[in-house]
């Protein structure tokens, strides 16, 4: 079963509904004490940083969520889900996230049009579990005004172009992050899903 982390800040119908189309038993987990039933848990999100990180403290899910990915179990991050894999976001002042990837998150150079919104194509730098089947170049739906700036950037796994190359997938081991909306991506989206269900099921 793969876990989807309600907090109160993420599209989670949207991603349930992509998860049952692909044949994968999906729970949109309101507590942390359900996380014991997920052999692979999806965080996403939109939103502020700052906001998303309070409501993940209040609710008690952080440490939970850090024990989760220390013993080696699948993890996704989708938009905002993706950005808080990383150590500090910039937005509204420096806060804390989840500290899995080495990193920032920042806001995009003035010039461009915030937020990038729409159809982007995916430029995949190396072969991972995520993009398995992805034919480079694919595009894929964003909305995002902020962008993680990874302190090691072997982890970033595929990017796309706004005015310069952004990571749009990050990845390490067991924890992986899509700063697109894979759910509204059909069919690469679905695709991408699709190989996050096949990797739980394999774990």
């Amino acid at each position: 079963m793969i876990g989807i982390v309600d907090y109160g800040r993420g599209n989670l119908r949207s991603v349930e509904k992509a998860l049952e189309k692909l044949g994968y038993e999906a729970l949109i987990m309101t507590s942390p004490e359900e996380i014991r039933k997920a052999r692979g848990i999806i965080l996403p999100g939109v939103g502020a940083f700052a906001d998303a990180m309070a409501a993940l403290e209040k609710g008690e899910w952080i440490t939970p969520l850090q024990q989760y990915v220390r013993d080696g179990n699948p993890f996704l991050g989708i938009c905002l889900g993706m950005q808080l894999l990383f150590e500090i976001g910039e937005e509204h002042g420096e806060h804390q996230g989840l500290g899995f990837l080495r990193g920032r998150v920042v806001k995009f150079p003035p010039g461009l049009k915030i937020p990038h919104m729409g159809w982007n194509t995916l430029k995949i730098i190396f072969p991972n579990v995520i993009c398995e089947n992805i034919p480079d170049r694919s595009h894929f739906y964003f909305v995002h005004s902020y962008y993680a700036a990874p302190e090691d950037e072997s982890c970033i796994a595929a990017a796309s172009d706004y005015g310069f190359d952004f990571p749009a997938v990050v990845g390490k081991e067991n924890v992986w992050g899509a700063q697109f909306h894979p759910e509204k991506s059909s069919p690469w989206g679905l695709v991408m899903l699709d190989n996050f269900g096949k990797w739980v099921k394999k774990s």
